[in-house]
């Protein structure tokens, strides 16, 4: 054998070497799977799906015949933009973000019947956002959708609620990310709040002037009586004044008829003792 034919026999052990290595390891490789958690692994066989669910794990299957179906149970969220009509036919624009997940025991009916979870979100969701924001704009006004939201927010969850669990889907949340109106709509809302607001400016302008109102005929009530409480108290005072006036006048009185009546000569008093004592007239008054 010659060196170049020693190589070319080297050179083939050595590729089939690596081609059976190859094989062996695509072999080894599709004869296991993993599933990550938060995700449940469906069996493929050619065209057939297994009614098995795999949970989270490491996973044995047939190579080359099976393929793995890996769906994700976590909440998802889907947000769509719903076009509609209110109750008094104003036109409106809905934002909705629905967070949802899909019943883990019915994975394989969802499989058939509507695909993996892109499939769920496109063929599924989101059409029923749009008629259920249609059917539930219907009911309230585009006054009510602004001013009553959290109302209009439960009647969109329980429609929806409703309508996805014939599908195995479940609802987690809903919310309304934005309401949109006409042009004109929002110029008349803008005019009705500022007509509203320089309304109220007026009613408390008018209350005010009340209210200083009321407090001028209330000081004018207290002026009066503390005037009429005044004369009262100075009333009295001068009749205390006249009655004690008038006591004294009779007591003046009495002492202008003694001395009317005096005829000059002081009153003597004699004693044991044979001694005498003048008294003045206001002796003799008390």
């Amino acid at each position: 054998m010659s060196v170049i034919e020693g190589v070319k026999t080297t050179s083939k052990k050595i590729f089939f070497r690596g081609l059976f290595l190859f094989i062996v390891f695509l072999i080894a490789n599709s004869s296991f799977f993993t599933i990550q958690p938060g995700q449940r692994g469906l069996i493929k066989t050619l065209w057939n799906i297994s009614d098995e669910v795999y949970l989270d794990g490491f996973h044995f299957k047939i190579p080359f015949i099976t393929t793995v179906v890996k769906m994700d149970i976590k909440v998802q969220k889907t947000e769509s933009q719903a076009s509609s009509a209110s109750k008094d036919l104003q036109n409106v624009s809905t934002n909705l973000a629905v967070n949802y997940s899909l019943n883990d025991k019915k994975l394989v009916t969802i499989y058939k019947t509507i695909g993996r979870e892109d499939d769920v979100a496109q063929k599924l969701v989101m059409p029923l956002i749009q008629e259920v924001v249609k059917a539930t704009t219907a009911k309230f006004t585009a006054e009510e959708l602004i001013l009553k939201r959290s109302e209009v927010s439960d009647w969109l969850k329980q429609w929806l609620i409703k309508w996805l669990e014939l599908y195995w889907v479940n609802v987690e949340r809903v919310s309304i990310t934005n309401f949109e109106f006409s042009k004109q709509f929002n110029e008349a809302i803008e005019a009705k709040v500022t007509a509203e607001q320089t309304a109220l400016a007026e009613k408390n302008k008018l209350e005010t002037i009340k209210y200083q109102a009321q407090q001028k005929i209330e000081q004018a009530k207290w002026e009066a009586e503390a005037r009429v409480t005044s004369a009262k108290a100075e009333a009295e005072a001068i009749k205390i004044q006249t009655q004690a006036i008038q006591a004294q006048w009779w007591a003046e009185y009495v002492k202008l008829k003694f001395i009317e009546r005096w005829d000059g000569v002081l009153p003597k008093i004699s004693w044991l003792g044979g001694s005498l004592m003048n008294m003045n007239i206001d002796d003799i008054m008390r």
